[in-house]
C-alpha cells in the first residue's frame, strides 16, 4: 500500500465555486460530454452542486480539488446516488483544468472520493461512465481500482448519444479496508 500523502485535498463545493465551474466548462474539457453548457445550464448545475454538498442524507457530495502543497484549486469531483441496472449505486465524475492534467491529480482525487463514498455507506458500488474514447478518464478508472464491465450506450446530455465504458468499484472491497468481508479489525 502507498503511504505517501495525497497530492490533493477535497473540499465541499460552495457558492464560491461558480467561477471554477465556468472554467471547467471549456470546450476542450467538455468535448466528451456533448460540449460546453449555456450560462443557464451552468447556473442550474452550480445550484445542484451546492445543494448536494449541503446534503446530509448520504445522497452524495461535490468537491473542488485543491492541489497540495500549492493550494491551487484545479478541478472538481463528486459522487451522487443513482440507480443502475436496478441497483442503487453511486456514480462519480471529475474534471481537472488543462494546466494540471497528466500529473495524477484526477487519480488521486478519485481515490479520495472513493473514501468519501465508502464513508457515506449507503451504496455498495461506485460507477464511472467515461466516454469509450476518453483515454485519460478510462486510465483514471483503471489506476483507481475500478473494474471494467463493458461498453454501454448513453444519452448525455439529453439528445446526445454517446458510447461509454461502465467501470465499477466495490466500496466494501478488502482492497480499501485491508479486510475481507466478515473479518474484524
Amino acid at each position: 500500500m502507498d503511504d505517501a500523502p495525497s497530492p490533493v485535498r477535497l473540499e465541499p463545493w460552495s457558492e464560491e465555486d461558480a467561477e471554477l465551474l465556468r472554467a471547467l466548462n471549456a470546450p476542450e474539457l467538455m468535448a466528451h460530454l456533448g460540449g460546453p453548457e449555456s450560462e443557464e445550464q451552468l447556473v442550474g448545475r452550480h445550484g445542484r452542486y451546492v445543494a448536494l454538498s449541503a446534503d446530509t442524507t448520504g445522497a452524495g457530495r461535490m468537491f473542488r480539488i485543491r492541489l497540495l502543497p500549492e493550494e491551487a484549486v484545479v478541478g472538481s469531483i463528486g459522487f451522487w446516488a443513482q440507480t443502475w441496472d436496478g441497483e442503487p449505486v453511486y456514480e462519480t465524475g471529475w474534471t481537472v483544468l488543462p494546466g494540471f492534467q497528466g500529473r495524477g491529480i484526477a487519480t488521486a482525487a478519485t481515490r479520495a472520493v472513493v473514501a468519501e463514498a465508502g464513508a457515506a455507506g449507503l451504496r455498495r458500488h461506485l460507477h464511472a461512465f467515461p466516454s469509450a474514447d476518453n483515454a485519460a478518464s478510462n486510465a483514471v478508472c483503471r489506476k483507481a481500482g475500478f473494474e471494467l464491465r463493458g461498453e454501454r450506450d448513453f444519452e448525455y446530455p439529453p439528445g446526445h448519444p454517446m458510447r461509454c465504458n461502465d467501470w465499477r468499484l466495490d466500496l466494501r472491497s478488502d482492497l480499501r479496508s485491508g479486510l475481507r468481508s466478515g473479518d474484524t479489525p
